[in-house]
């Protein structure tokens, strides 16, 4: 919903492109052992770890319950770097985030909040100041505050002002799929972004529909702020031409019933690198797992802008995260670039999401380009400029998944290997919520474990009153043989609510047997829709696929990717773009799933009259085998 800019404190790196490289990932045993001798306050210099969804306390969604159940969720991201800290915010959320290094998040409940909570709120920093808008259908305010983390907020202006040409809420719908007449404009700034110049000039972006354009202007943001000339109106989607913008599940373009139904634009969001400007939205729609993030470029901030030919420059369809569209682009402390975006729960609501960022950066000609490649697996924090976003994947893989899973209690059909299928809609449920439930699972020898994501699911989880106590509580144990079992990660005494709870163990342990060992969470029952261990297992990684071919489809928005099986591959990572050394572009999908759509993965995410580079990479708990051959796929004539 809203996209915005944020002034970057620390000047742009920019130059070269960030390189995809092969990672080997098998740990030898010598420096295994070394890195358990080496004391816990030297290892903790190490640089942290985290992994995807971003582990926030996501409010419960009292505004939007849906046939009577309550959720946590969270959606379009907004991150700010604002006097050397991070600040988070998002829709629904009666508050925001903030943090010091992007991994430990402290949520800020504001001393005034003027409006009823934000829906994609709109959020900039001048250095000085933060300022803070919500979408609207009509004038709202603009908040601001030199010191956010205090949750102290004073008017920048009460009231925006209209904007000129704007339809009420009941007009809009008059105009239908004939879009609006010229001089018109959709009731707003519904999605608001905004953008800083550097020569001081201010700007506004907005719009969220499947009919209506997006729209920018220059403002004048002296209070009480006004506009400077007309709107600009800016671009629709085409996904006639651009397959990643249609809409449904790997851009099917209809619902789950057959209904065709058009695509939807959001997010607008401003970039300034390399003196160009980059119009970042988001497109097709949230609901399903192709939701992604692209781009229009231009050499001033109205434009006139052209198409990214190398679109989406955000995309995740595959794994346990799916979607990455509709976030914020922003730098850390550090100049390394980061994208956003709203991955796809959609369990008690379509509209249950979480949140997740990606690392990325700029093409020495300008391409603008972020990494979903092992995008939900974790990854180390940067303490420094990178050059290559790859570098921070761990090389820890999911050893619980498929693995053998024992539950003290459970209801119903909500069996334990729910917990173990890297698929957030599907959830073990306890026979009751109460302390001492346990989820046991076998890796099926013993692992390297490194990290644990504790996932939670809401389920039938009722209407809740706003409560100052909603926390999660549990261990994590570890066992070799199954009778003796010590502690990985001790949560008992956290006052936090972590629904998506990631822990990274003091030191690696090898472990055949992981045990989540309850103790308190605040919804009505217990339930974990995935308990994902992380590391490694001995072992040389998968070979080289060396069968591979792409067939260009009749349809040019489609290539189908064949992949013969390789021995030992837990999964593959199908990687394309428009060059061979900027495979940016990931879709990973497990081995047994592959083998479920007959060797074959359609990627229906291209542009017309682009040639495109493809290549495949295995991976298993040993590692990442070498990149397949670089095959080309022209366009059709």
């Amino acid at each position: 919903m809203a996209k915005v800019w944020a002034k970057p404190l620390v000047n742009s790196t920019g130059g070269g492109a960030w390189y995809r490289g092969v990672m080997r990932t098998a740990l030898p045993i010598a420096l295994a052992a070394v890195l358990l001798a080496v004391p816990a306050a030297a290892q903790e210099a190490r640089p942290r770890t985290w992994a995807n969804p971003v582990d926030v306390d996501y409010k419960y969604n009292f505004e939007q319950t849906h046939r009577g159940i309550s959720y946590r969720t969270g959606a379009d991201p907004v991150i700010v770097l604002h006097r050397d800290r991070y600040f988070l915010f998002q829709t629904l959320a009666d508050g925001y985030w903030t943090s010091e290094n992007l991994l430990d998040w402290t949520y800020v409940q504001p001393d005034k909040w003027p409006f009823e909570s934000n829906v994609a709120p709109a959020a900039a920093s001048d250095g000085e100041r933060l300022y803070l808008m919500q979408s609207a259908f009509e004038p709202r305010p603009m908040l601001v505050s030199e010191h956010p983390e205090t949750g102290q907020w004073d008017w920048h202006t009460r009231v925006l002002p209209p904007v000129s040409g704007a339809v009420s809420q009941n007009e809009e719908g008059s105009y239908g799929d004939a879009g609006l007449p010229e001089g018109k404009l959709p009731p707003g700034p519904w999605d608001p972004g905004l953008f800083i110049d550097d020569d001081g000039k201010w700007y506004l972006y907005w719009g969220s529909s499947n009919v209506y354009p997006l729209f920018g202007s220059e403002i004048d943001p002296t209070p009480p702020v006004r506009f400077v000339g007309e709107p600009t109106r800016l671009h629709v989607l085409h996904p006639d031409q651009h397959g990643w913008e249609r809409f449904g599940q790997d851009h099917s373009g209809t619902l789950p019933d057959g209904t065709a139904i058009k695509s939807f634009m959001e997010g607008a969001w401003m970039t300034k690198h390399g003196g160009r400007y980059y119009l970042q939205y988001g497109a097709p729609g949230t609901e399903y797992n192709a939701y992604a993030n692209g781009t229009y470029v231009a050499s001033s901030p109205l434009g006139p802008f052209e198409y990214a030919p190398y679109n989406p420059v955000s995309y995740k369809p595959g794994g346990f995260v799916e979607g990455a569209g509709h976030g914020s682009t922003f730098q850390d402390r550090y100049g390394n670039w980061w994208n956003t975006g709203t991955p796809w729960i959609g369990h008690n609501w379509t509209f249950e999401r979480r949140i997740a960022m990606f690392p990325g950066g700029f093409t020495a000609d300008g391409q603008m380009h972020f990494s979903s490649r092992f995008g939900d697996y974790p990854q180390r924090m940067p303490t420094e400029t990178v050059e290559d976003p790859d570098s921070l994947f761990t090389g820890w893989f999911p050893l619980s998944y498929k693995a053998e899973a024992e539950a003290s209690s459970t209801v119903g059909e909500f069996t334990a290997d729910r917990a173990t299928d890297e698929n957030p809609r599907t959830f073990w449920v306890a026979g009751a919520n109460r302390a001492g439930e346990t989820l046991t699972l076998d890796l099926g020898g013993v692992k390297r474990v490194h990290a644990v994501q504790v996932n939670y699911a809401d389920y039938q989880s009722g209407i809740y009153a706003e409560r100052p106590d909603i926390r999660t509580r549990f261990r994590i144990l570890w066992s070799v043989d199954g009778a003796d079992w010590r502690v990985f990660a001790d949560l008992s005494d956290s006052e936090r609510d972590r629904p998506n709870a990631y822990v990274e163990g003091e030191r690696p342990v090898d472990a055949r047997f992981i045990r989540y060992e309850h103790g308190e969470v605040a919804a009505a029952h217990l339930a974990i829709s995935d308990l994902r261990v992380f590391g490694t297992s001995d072992g040389l990684p998968p070979e080289r696929p060396t069968d591979i071919r792409v067939e260009r489809g009749r349809d040019q928005r489609n290539a189908t990717v064949h992949i013969a099986p390789v021995s030992g591959a837990l999964g593959y990572n199908v990687r394309w773009g428009t060059a061979p050394d900027r495979l940016f572009l990931t879709y990973q999908v497990y081995g047994d799933d592959l083998r479920d759509l007959g060797d074959q993965l359609e990627v229906r995410a291209l542009n017309t009259g682009v040639d495109y580079w493809f290549a495949v990479e295995a991976f298993s708990p040993s590692g990442v085998s070498p990149l397949s051959r670089v095959v080309r796929v022209p366009a059709r004539d």
